[in-house]
């Protein structure tokens, strides 16, 4: 069977004549009869009761009907659907994202796109930069956010486009401000006190421009990181903050974390900044990771 039959069984059905269903279907009634015995045969049971005077579903039928109006809907719907595919309105969007970005481009982003969007499914997994590069590199997923190698360099087959660019702060235990051992000059703190610290940071296996932006900074105001714990979570840094084992340098956003016994303070002097941006294929510009895109850069310019 085919959609023609099953337009001409529902019109036969919903008419309960076959001379004024053909006319409806811009055809002739003998063809329209030889079709719905084809039909019949298919399925292997009558669809109508058929006399000289009237034409009636069977229960077979009637029942049938139901689900050929469904189908028929469906196919109707198609043409939409397809226009809504094409145009980025509908389908899926698989955007992987650093924890950083949790705390200030993802919510806002993803918020935004999915009110516009609502048709889309949004597929989020939390991944490190390096994980997210190498998963493009194979095809996988349309997008993500990342912090950038610190040489810049991304293989020729990504694109990348800055969407933050926030200043480092320091995450530290209340305590310590409190007892004087990390003393504070006009609010901030001074790199002085930082270097001294014990330190709380991402293995360097798992974010090494964010590892080597945070040691940095030790070695250029005269001191060596002494990192006492590492941790993959931003808020399991955090949380070791508020154990009291040692400071913590993050990006500006995570004054959204709250965390109890937990401070962010500003720091005195120069102070390095962390670049957050997305990254996508060049040569898989779906429809829906466009608009993503046009979303993501609302303010920035265009795609």
């Amino acid at each position: 069977m085919d959609v023609r039959q099953l337009r001409q069984f529902a019109a036969v059905a919903e008419t309960l004549h076959f001379g004024r269903a053909a006319a409806r279907l811009n055809m002739t009634q003998p063809p329209l009869s030889q079709s719905i015995m084809a039909l019949e045969r298919e399925l292997g049971a009558p669809l109508f009761v058929r006399t000289k005077r009237s034409v009636a579903l069977t229960p077979f039928g009637g029942q049938w009907l139901v689900h050929v109006r469904a189908v028929l809907g469906d196919v109707a719907a198609l043409p939409d659907i397809a226009k809504r595919l094409r145009d980025g309105e509908a389908g899926q969007l698989e955007l992987s994202f650093v924890s950083t970005a949790d705390y200030s481009v993802l919510p806002r982003l993803v918020r935004r796109y999915a009110s516009l969007y609502p048709a889309v499914q949004i597929a989020l997994r939390e991944a490190t930069s390096e994980v997210q590069i190498a998963a493009l590199l194979e095809g996988a997923g349309h997008a993500g956010i990342i912090i950038p190698p610190a040489s810049g360099a991304l293989p020729a087959a990504l694109s990348y486009r800055c969407l933050l660019s926030e200043q480092l702060v320091a995450a530290v235990p209340e305590s310590w401000l409190e007892d004087g051992r990390l003393p504070l000059h006009s609010g901030r703190l001074n790199p002085a006190a930082v270097v001294q610290a014990p330190l709380i940071i991402f293995p360097r296996r798992a974010a090494p421009a964010f590892h080597d932006l945070i040691t940095g900074y030790f070695t250029t105001h005269g001191g060596t990181a002494r990192i006492v714990q590492e941790a993959l979570q931003m808020q399991t840094i955090i949380s070791l903050v508020s154990a009291e084992m040692g400071v913590a340098l993050v990006p500006a956003s995570l004054r959204n974390l709250a965390r109890t016994g937990v401070r962010y303070v500003d720091l005195a002097g120069e102070v390095p900044s962390l670049e957050t941006g997305v990254v996508w294929r060049q040569d898989d510009l779906t429809p829906t990771l466009n608009r993503f895109l046009q979303v993501a850069f609302e303010g920035l310019g265009g795609v």
